[in-house]
């Protein structure tokens, strides 16, 4: 099961099935399975679903203040898992303070210059919740990139001043050779649903940057600002990010990690059931059951529940979905659904379904009915 988003995690939801499986069926083996698309939440399930390590650090928010943030590394301690939202999200800024102008992600670059130093070289990054239009600009710096002026100085001389949505206008050249040198073999693979480009009327700054708090003025410079950095990045490496799928994901961050690191992107579902080896973890199993808040039309456009239908479409196995709330029911069986059952047994207010007992009960209830009808229909 996914998150029930501000409600349960994927473990805590994937708890309350087996509960209820389990209740009238105690000899079932069930597998719970901790899944993500990506998003919030990412970097828990990774770190639980191969053993890792969470690793705890003291960083710098998008504002540059201090704050504490976490990742994974995988137990080989080669791979680190970051979400950067637990640096640069947006849930660290306050609705008042919020400005995409001036919001940095220097602390995500923090987290990833530490998994260097302790020895990963591969890193799955996810991209969700960010509070920043930078172009991971400001990620960058901390690793050792300066950006400069037209003068050729740098623009930031110290942590006084940081890489931001504001200072992108000011780039003119790109210096990499202050970079850490672990960064020679550091290998990133993006975590993504997004597919805006660098800029646009579909890119970074018009589409995200207004729920991070611009006004129709900052959305414009910071377009403007987009464009520009995306024509010094053409000269100084030779890449079009400009309409790039994806590069303007988390305020550009995409684009400038693609252009400068060689990162490369895939979507969330893919990258969290690949990292878990979900395709053999269900091997063998009869009847796979997964979830989240809400199923509707948008589940099947790359959300885990569609990532896990196909996985166990190709095994053979069918497959159940069980949501808060249920739209589009017939695309989803067209889907290949074997069934769509909502948990919510009767009408009640979003607030109360969305308490965390009462989310549990009927997901546990309903997933008793589900293995009730499909073991007799099993049985016959």
């Amino acid at each position: 099961m996914d998150s029930f988003k501000s409600c349960l995690t994927s473990d805590e939801a994937s708890q309350a099935a087996m509960e209820g499986i389990q209740k009238d069926f105690p000899d079932i083996e069930v597998a719970c399975i901790p899944v993500s698309d990506g998003g919030d939440g990412m970097l828990d399930v990774l770190i639980q679903a191969t053993g890792g390590q969470s690793i705890t650090l003291n960083v710098h928010d998008p504002l540059m203040r201090p704050c504490t943030a976490h990742y994974g590394i995988s137990p080989d301690g080669r791979t680190a898992f970051i979400e950067m939202a637990t640096a640069s999200g947006l849930s660290l800024v306050p609705p008042e303070q919020r400005n995409p102008m001036l919001t940095s992600t220097y602390g995500t670059g923090e987290l990833v210059l530490d998994a260097l130093k302790r020895g990963c070289r591969n890193f799955i990054v996810g991209l969700g919740g960010s509070a920043t239009n930078d172009a991971g600009l400001g990620m960058l710096q901390a690793l050792g990139y300066r950006f400069l002026n037209q003068a050729k100085e740098s623009l930031v001389a110290s942590l006084e001043t940081v890489m931001n949505g504001a200072l992108m206008a000011k780039v003119a050249a790109i210096d990499a050779s202050h970079v850490c040198p672990e960064m020679r073999e550091a290998r990133f693979l993006l975590a993504c649903d997004v597919q805006a480009p660098f800029y646009g009327p579909r890119g970074a700054a018009y589409v995200f940057a207004p729920q991070k708090g611009a006004n129709r003025g900052m959305v414009e410079t910071l377009d403007r600002n987009l464009r520009h950095l995306s024509d010094v990045i053409r000269q100084e490496t030779g890449k079009d990010i400009a309409s790039l799928p994806g590069a303007g994901a988390a305020g550009g961050m995409g684009g400038g990690m693609m252009a400068l690191l060689n990162a490369t992107m895939e979507p969330g579902a893919k990258v969290v059931l690949d990292a878990i080896h979900f395709k053999e973890q269900i091997t063998g199993a009869s009847l796979v059951i997964t979830g989240e808040g809400k199923s509707d039309k948008q589940t099947l456009m790359g959300k885990i529940p569609s990532g896990i239908l196909a996985e166990a479409s190709r095994q053979g196995i069918p497959t159940l979905l069980l949501s808060g709330s249920i739209e589009d029911v017939n695309e989803l069986n067209s889907a290949g659904f074997l069934g769509v059952f909502s948990t919510t047994p009767r009408p009640m207010p979003l607030t109360q379904a969305m308490e965390p007992n009462v989310a549990r009960s009927n997901i546990r209830e309903t997933a008793r009915q589900v293995a009730r009808l499909f073991l007799h229909k099993s049985a016959q």
